[in-house]
Order: structure tokens, then C-alpha cells, then sequence
């Protein structure tokens, strides 16, 4: 694959965007697609409307060079990433809406000899329906472009580094594809590239997935039951953890973003039967958030019958892991909404985020000082020296 091949990225979230400056930043003419208006403004300033380390440099320089530029419309170009979200409605069955939407949108403007390559997560078999419509729709393109699947592996905080440095997966349709996409990420990815079929692919990401979550759930059982027992969790792990093939995780309020908290359903929900440990693992990890509520609702009632007032419970943390602003799928942003739902006397903190729809946001300081009981949700930086007063109940369950 030549220096001169343009490529369009769909969906300008936590991936796209990353993935469309990092291939710009190579010198390579790309166009990002988004279809709010706000977000390829923002893009074409050079600014960023999400919170990631570097990323915000990168597109600056990207843009302001002509490497990159944001649009809402879909053209004609050589290589088509598509990543955009693929949400789980809710009896947890996957949402391929968005993708099949992107996949409508290019069939007027491919062009044979084209690469078309789904990043977002998808259930297995999706890019093979989604080669199908494109060649009934274009039954002309049939043998003349090229469809693969290939997941990111990404940690939020460090996407920009590892895009470039995390091996990837690629899942071609057919050999050709499978070379094709191969050689287009050779532009920009400096770890290994491994070429298998689409359907392997696929799995592949939600496996990966599944197994973290299964090995968190084991984290967050066994932090009940040390509650059970009155033994510290953190001491009991750190301990276990001495043993040279023993690698216990920390306990944490459940699991949030749109990877783990998501992708083991897609392996449910096509294998019901089967994926009994998945769900079981998935189940255990929801079922660790409501523990949380449960718990800090007994406090606030303890707090209530000794004090005859209601207690300022400051709940610190929103998104789904320390240091990003995302919420997607955030146990800790369940938690706050359920509290809210209670009726405590709530001050949410969350340092990422300037403001959110429905819930108010209070500075670190004011909510400290005003709080009775401490609930902390998220090990943010901004919360690792905090001086917690002699007065205050402290709930501590961080990720």
C-alpha cells in the first residue's frame, strides 16, 4: 500500500479519534466522520472533546498541517475504519445499529480495490453480515474491495501509545483482505500484526474481555466475603499474591466501560448455553455494585439513627477507572444515580468532567468539608492524598 491513499474514519469517540490522529500523524491524508456537528468543530480547531493524555498535541499538529480534517459527511476514499460504539440493549443483546448504519452510509461511495475494516466490537459472524449487505446492495463490488475485522486493544489514559505499540488481531474475509488490511496498519503500528479470519477476530477481543472480567469477579467475590468474615481484603490479596503463581486483582465497585462491562454479553448472548462461567462472571461483577449501595446505604442509616440528621455523603469518582473522564458503563456513576434515587444528601465529585446532565458536581474542597461520610469510588489521582478528617466515615472500594 502506497503513501498517497487517503483513509476516512467513522465515529471520532475514544477510538476513532485516537486512531484517525495517530495515522494522520504519519503523514497520510485522513478524514474523520462523526455525525455531531460539536465534535468535528471542535476536531477542526485543532481541540479534542475528550479527555486522553497527548491526544489533544496530536490532533494540533495533524490539523493543522491538512493531515486531518472532521466532517459530517461520507466520501469517496481508499480505506474505510469504521469505530463507532456498539452499545447492548436492554435484555444485554448486542446493538450492531451504529455499524450497520456506517456500513449503509459507504456503499454509494466504494470504489473497487477499496479496504473496508470494522474496528468496533462486534458479535461473532457481524463482519460477515456486514460484507453481505454490502454486496447486495453492490452486488458490482463483489471480488474487488477488500473487509476485515480488527479490534483495538487499548487502555484508556495510554491509547495513543498503545495503538501504536499493541499487537493486533486481523481478521480478513478472505486471504487477500486479511493481506490488504495487514499492509494498512503497517503504516502506523509498530507491534505485531497476526492475520487470521474475521470470525477469530471477533472472538478474539470479547475472549480477552471475558477473561478480565472473570478474574475481576473472582476479586470482587472474594472482597465479600472477607466483608463477611471481617478480614481486609487488600491485606489478604497482598498476602496470597506472595505465592510465585498466584496474581489475585484488586476488588473494586463492579466494572464500567465499554469493553469489559460489555463484550462478555456478546458471548452470552450468542451462546447462552454454553457461556455459563461469562455470565456468572458478569452477574457477580453487577451484582458488586449494588453490594456497594447497599452498604453505603446502611451507613447513611447508622450515620441517621445516632445523629437524627441526615448525613453529606461526598462520593468521589464518576467514570469508570482512575484518570479518564469516561462514564460509559460506570459502576461508581451507577452507584451516585441509585444514592441520588434514595434521597441521601449526595455531593459528587468528579475532576475529568466539568458538568453532567443530571447530576451536580461539587469541587474535591467544598464537598470534604461539608461531608460526613467519604465514599470513594474511583483512585483518581486528585484522591490519593487526601487528608480524611477524624469525623468522617470513610467507604473505601476503589478500582
Amino acid at each position: 500500500m502506497q503513501n498517497n491513499f487517503k483513509t476516512t474514519v467513522i465515529g471520532l469517540g475514544y477510538i476513532g479519534l485516537p486512531t484517525a490522529a495517530l495515522i494522520a500523524s504519519r503523514r497520510l491524508q485522513v478524514t474523520g466522520v462523526d455525525i455531531s456537528k460539536k465534535v468535528v468543530d471542535t476536531i477542526n480547531q485543532g481541540k479534542i472533546h475528550i479527555v486522553e493524555p497527548d491526544l489533544e498535541g496530536l490532533v494540533s499538529y495533524v490539523v493543522s498541517n491538512g493531515y486531518l480534517k472532521a466532517q459530517t459527511e461520507i466520501n469517496a476514499s481508499d480505506v474505510f475504519v469504521i469505530a463507532v460504539p456498539t452499545p447492548f440493549n436492554e435484555d444485554k443483546t448486542p446493538d450492531l445499529t451504529y455499524v450497520q448504519n456506517a456500513v449503509e452510509n459507504i456503499i454509494p461511495v466504494l470504489e473497487a480495490g477499496n479496504t473496508i475494516i470494522i474496528e468496533s466490537t462486534s458479535p461473532v459472524g457481524t463482519t460477515e453480515k456486514m460484507a453481505q449487505l454490502m454486496f447486495e446492495k453492490r452486488p458490482d463490488l463483489k471480488g474487488e474491495i477488500h473487509i476485515a475485522y480488527c479490534p483495538e486493544r487499548v487502555l484508556p489514559g495510554h491509547i495513543i501509545h498503545e495503538l501504536e505499540h499493541n499487537d493486533r488481531v486481523i481478521g480478513g474475509v478472505n486471504e487477500a483482505s486479511g493481506l490488504k488490511a495487514k499492509a494498512f496498519y503497517q503504516h502506523f503500528v509498530k507491534g505485531d500484526l497476526f492475520i487470521t479470519n474475521d470470525r477469530t477476530a471477533e472472538m478474539c477481543k470479547l475472549v480477552e474481555n471475558a477473561s478480565r472480567d472473570s478474574n475481576i469477579a473472582f476479586a470482587n467475590e472474594l472482597s465479600i466475603i472477607c466483608d463477611e468474615a471481617n478480614i481486609d481484603v487488600y491485606e489478604l490479596i497482598r498476602l496470597a499474591n506472595r505465592h510465585p503463581r498466584v496474581n489475585i486483582l484488586k476488588p473494586g465497585p463492579g466494572v464500567g466501560g465499554h469493553c469489559i462491562a460489555v463484550d462478555p454479553w456478546f458471548i452470552v448472548s450468542e451462546f447462552p448455553k454454553s457461556a455459563r462461567m461469562i455470565r456468572l462472571a458478569r452477574e457477580i461483577n453487577d451484582g458488586k455494585t449494588e453490594w456497594v449501595i447497599d452498604k453505603v446505604s446502611e451507613r447513611v442509616a447508622d450515620f441517621e439513627k445516632r445523629h437524627k440528621r441526615k448525613p453529606v455523603v461526598a462520593c468521589l469518582g464518576l467514570a469508570f477507572k482512575p484518570n479518564i473522564d469516561d462514564l460509559r458503563e460506570s459502576p461508581a456513576l451507577h452507584v451516585v444515580f441509585e444514592l441520588i434515587k434514595k434521597g441521601f444528601n449526595i455531593k459528587a465529585v468528579e475532576p475529568n468532567i466539568h458538568e453532567h446532565g443530571t447530576i451536580k458536581l461539587y469541587s474535591l474542597e467544598s464537598a470534604l468539608a461539608s461531608a460526613d461520610i467519604v465514599v470513594f469510588l474511583v483512585a483518581h489521582n486528585q484522591f490519593k492524598d487526601i487528608q480524611i478528617m477524624a469525623n468522617h466515615l470513610v467507604f473505601c472500594d476503589l478500582s
